[in-house]
């Protein structure tokens, strides 16, 4: 049990409906739509199933979050230096945001992956605000579902069929 704590999986109120969060999902979804006009994160034409889809919005997100602002971050953060914080970015949360965009560099392309290191440092401010990673995996869940509405609505993917 209280490694799970320890990883941020705890529920602290108030991170939901904090005016911070909210202005975050919003502004994520505009910062998301923008960035897809300027860098495509797939090919031009790419097909998913509903399985992958799921699994990009849902698991990907839940798994991400435990290993990369949950682990990760979590351990940086016990040192002396990976508290040290500027403009509420701890060192901590800078460090996991490049082994964050390091990862992405394996299945994206490099351009969209340095696009995530800015929604990857405010994942982490989450971390360290709340000190739990379920916002964090509301937030990363809800900018990996505006990815595809992005390609959907730009005609660069179909709607999965059943």
């Amino acid at each position: 049990m209280n490694l799970l704590r320890e990883i941020g999986l705890k529920h602290k109120a108030g991170c939901y409906f904090n005016y911070r969060f909210v202005l975050t999902i919003l502004a994520g979804i505009l910062a998301v739509w923008v960035i897809h006009g300027w860098v495509q994160p797939y090919p031009s034409h790419v097909e998913f199933n509903w399985l992958q889809l799921l699994s990009l919005i849902v698991w990907q997100p839940l798994l991400e979050e435990v290993l990369f602002r949950g682990i990760i971050q979590g351990q940086l953060a016990k040192y002396e230096w990976g508290k040290r914080s500027r403009l509420n970015i701890s060192s901590a949360n800078a460090a996991t945001s490049v082994l964050f965009v390091a990862m992405h560099m394996v299945n994206t392309l490099p351009l969209y992956a340095l696009t995530i290191f800015a929604p990857s440092l405010v994942l982490g401010y989450f971390r360290d605000y709340c000190d739990s990673i379920y916002p964090c995996i509301v937030i990363h869940g809800t900018f990996n579902a505006m990815i595809f509405a992005g390609l959907i609505l730009n005609g660069n993917m179909n709607l999965p069929t059943m």
